[in-house]
């Protein structure tokens, strides 16, 4: 399902309902996770399981930000680490680091993360779009702002970022 960049508003509530009836009624579920300081969110039905971080076998010649491959029951597992694609400062790893393993378009991703924090179902009303932001920030991959009392999440359009032409990890997915 490819849709405008620049229409935010719709891609909150079709990106994740699979039906074409009126998808902004059905509450979406995301999974919270946190990079540095930030709480950032991902359609829940793209996670296929939660892992500790381990060591990762190093690919010569690829961006810094996929930190290897790790072989997951017979799969070859690229793993790419969040903070450092998003530049949001060195990254460490301890014993909260999670390797959210993704089902993409059929293809299966390790996203590195500071932590996981839980999943948070947003009804469409709570998802307000991402601001223009102009050049300083890539807007592209941003589904839109989640509110929930206090919190703010950041929801990430996983599919998108995933099959972005710089990440090259996932086929594009066809309209």
């Amino acid at each position: 399902m490819l849709m405008k960049t620049s229409d935010h508003s719709k891609q909150a509530g079709a990106g994740a309902a699979h039906s074409s009836s009126t998808p902004a009624a059905r509450p979406l579920e995301f999974l919270s996770f946190t990079l540095g300081d930030e709480e950032y969110g991902i359609d829940i039905q793209k996670v296929q399981e939660l892992r500790g971080y381990d060591a990762v076998t190093r690919i010569a010649n690829a961006p810094e930000f996929i930190k290897g491959v790790v072989n997951l029951r017979g799969i070859i597992v690229p793993i790419i680490d969040m903070r450092i694609k998003f530049a949001l400062g060195q990254p460490s790893y301890d014993q909260f680091t999670v390797v959210i393993v993704l089902n993409i378009g059929g293809r299966v991703v390790g996203m590195v993360v500071d932590s996981v924090s839980d999943v948070i179902t947003l009804s469409a009303d709570q998802i307000k779009p991402a601001p223009e932001m102009g050049s300083t920030l890539d807007t592209d991959y941003l589904i839109g702002l989640g509110t929930l009392e206090e919190r703010m999440l950041i929801l990430v359009d996983i599919d998108r970022l995933m099959s972005s032409d710089e990440m090259g990890l996932v086929e594009k997915i066809a309209a």
